[in-house]
């Protein structure tokens, strides 16, 4: 089987600092993968990186695109990978309104990555706006209220239905339930599960909280000062952490 996603030997240092170091890993179609760890372990700065946010120092991505099969991201030009941004893939940042553009509609947050993909009829447009607003369980009646109307979770779930519409293969998520309240995580959670499975999206998921993990993620990778510290079937290692500040980490959530 081939994977769908590759990162190889992903190293990204600021002076002395590591960012992240030797980073390997390969995502698979409708496979989830969770990068978890404490502030500062590295896991926001890879995901940067190996989506394009950043640039990095050493390494090389992969992407099996569907004209060109498995490619080197490095090798395309700047217009193809801003086309693959807007089609295959896909981030979902942590704070929506870095995802969002505030003074635009709801419907014309969503509509606007399908006209950045060619789209033109605004009847055809604003029909699936609607309808991928009613699949993140947003009202349709408020296609036409900005984003600054709605509440931190509702903006969330606009987020993932304006990256969503144009079914990419591959989705990077940073912490998409941080600074939500704990019901709104639920909700959102269930949400995005569904839409895993529906979708049979692939998804490399940052995030500290490891109930998330737990919730959503195949395998898992355990990251401290910018390495890998373990990795394998997200079950085995939340249940059985065999690296000390894995077993930290778990052992942190099953006190509080």
């Amino acid at each position: 089987m081939t994977a769908l996603f590759s990162a190889k030997s992903i190293t990204k240092k600021y002076g002395r600092q590591i960012g992240c170091e030797d980073v390997s890993f390969d995502v698979y179609a409708g496979e989830v993968l969770g990068i978890v760890g404490e502030s500062g372990s590295g896991k926001s700065t890879l995901l940067n990186c190996i989506s394009g946010q950043i640039g990095f120092d050493s390494g090389s991505v992969h992407f099996d695109m569907r004209d060109r099969g498995f490619c080197d991201m490095a090798t395309l030009s700047e217009p193809e990978r801003r086309f693959l941004a807007r089609t295959d893939m896909a981030f979902v940042h942590q704070n929506p309104r870095d995802g969002l553009r505030m003074a635009v509609s709801a419907g014309g947050n969503i509509g606007e990555r399908l006209m950045n993909i060619g789209a033109r009829h605004y009847g055809d447009i604003r029909a699936t706006a609607s309808e991928w607003m009613s699949r993140v369980e947003l009202s349709t009646n408020r296609i036409d209220d900005r984003p600054f109307a709605f509440s931190g979770g509702m903006q969330q779930r606009l987020q993932i239905a304006r990256n969503l519409v144009t079914a990419p293969r591959l989705i990077f998520m940073d912490e998409p339930t941080g600074g939500l309240d704990v019901s709104v995580q639920a909700r959102l959670l269930d949400l995005l599960r569904g839409l895993v499975q529906e979708l049979g999206l692939a998804v490399i998921i940052v995030t500290h909280d490891l109930a998330v993990v737990r919730m959503l993620a195949d395998r898992m990778m355990v990251m401290q000062q910018g390495r890998v510290v373990e990795e394998g079937l997200a079950d085995q290692v939340l249940d059985d952490p065999q690296h000390a500040y894995s077993q930290l980490l778990v052992s942190s959530v099953l006190q509080v």
